[in-house]
């Protein structure tokens, strides 16, 4: 008997706090999630990173072998300096790119990585008026993306995925459930195809040391806004047509953060994602439920009576020859 009284206050325990129980385990299996991701990156990547950090001692040791007039120290100077150039995007190698980081289309490039947030990092401010503006910029121009992209995202969702899947489910009778579930795969398949695996496959052609992998990463760093910049277009020594280059990136990565988030947006709608999600939301009481009703009754009647009033004034102004004649009728017959 008290078995089963305690388990039932456990189970009404859980119930009544299961929102909060979800949450915890959210954020339990996200941290997990990081564990996890940091475990795996660690392990592939060390070994690539002690391969390369021996190299380059040897690659060190022999120059300075063979070039005796050369202190460790010089060496070490040239090269921290050659580093800190190349972190600003100049480089001293004779097959670097001769074209200018900031000329109009290459700072055309730069905006738009700083407003889409995804800052590949390959090209920064050198000057401190350059950083300044960046910051001012930044605080008025990312918000102002936000902005244009929920806009545009919003009208190309009535047209792309709530107008078929109401035309389908309307006129053919399928299931509205179901015809979202078919559509937001299919809508998923297309942006896919259309926005990474055909651009990768031109990067993998324009790009003369990127592999199709390679170029395929690059295009899901950009459009998810990772941006690592360890792959950038466009920077090829005696790359051909490198301004038209440049804009027509500038406009693939936009169009892409476009499609993305209206994928984001299909998928969203679902209404098995909806009940998923409210599993971790905090549930409105009941009281504050009671509260916005009540406010909200307040506000529509006292709007209605408000419409009535107006409607009555209206009706006054509108009707001054009824009101006189009224008037002078009445006072004719006081004075008869």
């Amino acid at each position: 008997m008290l078995q089963s009284l305690a388990g039932s206050s456990c189970v009404r325990l859980v119930e009544r706090h299961r929102s909060a129980w979800c949450f915890g385990f959210l954020v339990l299996g996200y941290l997990l999630y990081l564990v996890f991701g940091a475990v795996v990156f660690s392990s592939v990547e060390l070994p690539y990173e002690d391969l390369l950090r021996q190299e380059l001692r040897k690659l060190k040791r022999r120059f300075l072998e063979e070039h005796e007039c050369l202190s460790e120290q010089q060496l070490e100077q040239f090269l921290g300096r050659v580093l800190e150039a190349s972190n600003y995007g100049v480089s001293v190698l004779s097959n670097a790119s001769g074209n200018w980081n900031w000329d109009f289309t290459s700072a055309l490039f730069f905006a738009s990585t700083v407003l889409s947030t995804t800052g590949y990092g390959h090209t920064v401010p050198l000057s401190d008026g350059g950083k300044a503006f960046c910051i001012i910029y930044s605080v008025i121009g990312i918000p102002f993306t936000l902005l244009f992209l929920t806009a545009v995202v919003q009208r190309v969702t009535i047209h792309v995925t709530r107008r078929p899947v109401l035309y389908f489910h309307v006129r053919w009778g399928f299931s509205k459930q179901m015809v979202a579930i078919v559509h937001a795969v299919l809508l998923g398949f297309i942006t896919v195809s259309c926005f990474f695996f055909i651009p990768a496959a031109v990067f993998s052609i324009l790009e003369d040391d990127w592999n199709f992998l390679e170029s395929f990463y690059f295009c899901f760093i950009s459009l998810s806004t990772i941006g690592l910049g360890d792959y950038v277009p466009g920077e090829g020594y005696n790359q051909k047509f490198r301004e038209l280059y440049k804009i027509g990136i500038t406009c693939y990565l936009l169009l892409g953060l476009i499609a993305m988030l209206v994928v984001l947006e299909t998928f969203c709608e679902l209404h098995e994602l909806k009940k998923f999600r409210k599993m971790f939301y905090v549930k409105k009481d009941k009281d504050e439920d009671q509260v916005h009703i009540i406010e909200h009754d307040q506000l529509s009647f006292s709007s209605i009576t408000d419409q009535a009033a107006s409607m009555k004034e209206d009706q006054k102004q509108n009707e001054p020859f009824v009101a006189t004649q009224a008037s002078a009728y009445s006072d004719g017959s006081v004075d008869h």
